[in-house]
């Protein structure tokens, strides 16, 4: 795992500007389960990228392991906005399911 994160991080140095690199490489950082950098670099993604969802649901998922609940509730929310605008109403009933689950809402 750890030379697939290597490979990514050294794609991302040659082009700064591949959001798809980056959600890749957030990607394998999640099945390390290292939520620190599964944080950075989704924020970083988001920051660059026009994301349809998807992205917000995993960091949501990184913030709740971290233990912080409240942003975890934020970006679900954010999720659910992002992909009902990009016709994703699935993803985001996922999103309030999980919301009404987790969090009481």
């Amino acid at each position: 795992m750890q030379n697939r994160i290597e490979v990514f991080k050294q794609m991302i140095e040659a082009d700064p500007s591949n959001t798809m690199v980056l959600f890749g490489l957030a990607n394998e950082f999640q099945k390390q389960e290292d939520w620190q950098n599964v944080i950075a670099t989704l924020e970083d993604y988001l920051a660059k990228a026009a994301d349809e969802g998807a992205a917000y649901g995993m960091l949501a998922k990184a913030y709740e392991r971290v233990g912080n609940r409240e942003k975890a509730k934020s970006v679900y929310e954010k999720g659910i906005e992002v992909s009902l605008a990009h016709g994703h109403p699935t993803m985001a009933n996922d999103y309030r399911m999980t919301l009404d689950l987790d969090f009481g809402e």
